[in-house]
Parts: C-alpha cells; sequence; structure tokens
C-alpha cells in the first residue's frame, strides 16, 4: 500500500511538473510572437505616407522673396510685409486661418476661384509651397482697422449680427464669430480686412464671378449693394 501510495505521489508531481512545461512553452512562445509582431507593427506604420512637414520659416522666404529659379514671385509685392497690404485692392493677409489660406490658393491653382493675377501667381506653387506660405501667415500679428461711414455702421451692425430674416440671410457672426475671428479650417478671419476688398469679394460671389462657396454665393445674392457696403465697412472696424 505504501509503494502504491508512493508511485501516485510520483504521477502526480511529474503531471504538475508536464503542465508546467506546457504553460512555460506557450509563455516563450507568446513572448517570441510578440516580439517578432512588434517590428511588423512598426514597419506597417513606417510604411504609412504622412503628410507633408509644414515649414514656416520656407513659408516666410517665399513670401518675402519668391523663387525667381521656379518663376514664384514674391507675395509681399502685393499682400505687403508679414501679409499686412496697404490698400484694399489686396487684402490682408496676417493672421488668417492656414487651412482658410492654402484652401484658397489652390482654388486659384485648380481655376476654381477666378483670378488673372493669382492664378498666375499660383500656377508655379506646390502644395507643400502653399501649406508652408499659409502656416507663416497665420502666425502673423492681425491687422485691425475701423469702420469709416458713421451713416452706415447700424445698418451693417444689424446685418452681421443679426442678418436680414425678411430676405432669410444670416448673421454673418454665427459662422464668422461675433469678433469676425471666423472659425479655423471652416470659416475665414475676416475682422480688420479693408472694406474694399470684403465688398468686391461679396459682388464677386453675387455675380458668379467668384464661385469656390456655394454657401455665400446663396447669401450674396440676397445683398443689395448697399446692404453689402454698409456690412463690409463695419467688418472692418471689427477686432
Amino acid at each position: 500500500m505504501r509503494q502504491t501510495s508512493q508511485i501516485s505521489k510520483f504521477n502526480c508531481l511529474r503531471a504538475g511538473f508536464a503542465a508546467l512545461s506546457i504553460f512555460a512553452l506557450i509563455g516563450v512562445s507568446g513572448v517570441a510572437n510578440a516580439a517578432d509582431a512588434a517590428p511588423m507593427a512598426a514597419d506597417a506604420k513606417a510604411a504609412v505616407p504622412g503628410k507633408p512637414k509644414v515649414d514656416p520659416a520656407a513659408g516666410e522666404a517665399l513670401y518675402s522673396n519668391g523663387d525667381s529659379s521656379r518663376g514664384v514671385t514674391a507675395c509681399l509685392t502685393c499682400h505687403g510685409p508679414k501679409g499686412q497690404s496697404a490698400t484694399g485692392t489686396w487684402p490682408k493677409l496676417s493672421a488668417q486661418h492656414a487651412a482658410y489660406t492654402a484652401k484658397q490658393l489652390k482654388n486659384f491653382k485648380e481655376g476654381t476661384r477666378a483670378n488673372p493675377v493669382m492664378m498666375g501667381m499660383s500656377a508655379t506653387l506646390t502644395e507643400q509651397d502653399m501649406q508652408n506660405i499659409a502656416a507663416y501667415l497665420a502666425k502673423q500679428a492681425i491687422s485691425q482697422g475701423v469702420a469709416q461711414n458713421k451713416d452706415t455702421i447700424e445698418l451693417g451692425q444689424s446685418i452681421y449680427r443679426g442678418g436680414i430674416a425678411a430676405k432669410g440671410v444670416p448673421a454673418c457672426a454665427a459662422c464668422h464669430s461675433p469678433t469676425g475671428a471666423g472659425i479655423p479650417s471652416q470659416y475665414p478671419l475676416l475682422g480688420g480686412q479693408w472694406a474694399e476688398y470684403t465688398n468686391a469679394q461679396l459682388l464677386a460671389f453675387r455675380d458668379g464671378v467668384r464661385k469656390n462657396s456655394s454657401q455665400m454665393t446663396t447669401i450674396a445674392t440676397k445683398l443689395s449693394d448697399q446692404e453689402m457696403k454698409a456690412v463690409s465697412d463695419y467688418i472692418a472696424g471689427l477686432h
């Protein structure tokens, strides 16, 4: 009986050792598989192309000096140092949301936004150039302005902040914010922009000359010349 008991204990110990060995082998195998999978995952991740790194310094160089080897003209010739133009013929670009600026440059190059000068200027720019220039301008200080026409300030304010319900015109502030700061990646900064330029764009939307925003085309077609001038002047003084 004692011998049988000893044999039974020995068999139990052997079975337990076998089970531990199996678990140990499984553990080692799992570690090995994980080690093999890690480099594969890293390789797969590295193989996925990422977006080009934005370089504001390169954007500043192009904006301020152009690149004669590629026929790129310096932007500051028209838009002024750091994006602060001296006349309403050319828009102020400083502090504008990078996504918006890049989109406009792309639209000019593709021809979906018509402007003979800007279509020519953007023709030699790569997408990376556009991103770099836009990133540089976004970092510049905003250029503030003032409303000039006291006779229309109330009308302009009313349209910007409350819209024109009778015409189905929404409040400009709903998208461009009460201060004209806009919403990054969605709606552009308007505050401080030249009234002359803003008015010209509203006319372009209304007349079908500018076609790269169906929303603005719909709104502009409902505004009279007086209403456009009034709201454009009011926008110039927002900050």
